[in-house]
């Protein structure tokens, strides 16, 4: 076999493969089974029995890989909301002109945290 192939190829394509699924199927374990289905379909298809060693470790590097990047995506998506509430909540001021989490003229909600999105319907 082509150890080159073994060692840099395939686990460099297995985590660009794996965040890119994870970004789109957004569920670690499915990205796993994914993974593992088509280097199974792979393994006897172009390689032989001891292959199944390699698809099992690559079928792990797929979902720490997936895990990796949802927590990535995750943290992202936080400080992006967090970013904009506390934007929203400093522009809010009642009429006194000074800042309060429970009056507010501007719709957020800034005593809730993350969820102040949810305040339009309760206007």
């Amino acid at each position: 076999m082509n150890f080159l192939l073994l060692l840099f190829a395939l686990p460099i394509a297995t985590i660009i493969i794996a965040s890119v699924l994870e970004t789109v199927l957004k569920n670690p374990i499915a990205v796993a089974a994914l993974t593992f289905a088509i280097y199974l379909i792979v393994a006897f298809a172009a390689f032989d029995a001891s292959f199944l060693i390699f698809v099992i470790l690559y079928t792990i590097l797929a979902f720490i890989s997936a895990v990796i990047t949802k927590a990535i995506i995750n943290l992202i998506n936080d400080c992006d909301d967090d970013d904009d509430i506390v934007d929203n909540c400093n522009n809010s001021s009642n009429n006194n002109g000074t800042n309060n989490a429970n009056v507010n003229t501007s719709g957020c909600n800034c005593g809730c945290g993350r969820h102040g999105y949810y305040n339009r319907y309760y206007r």
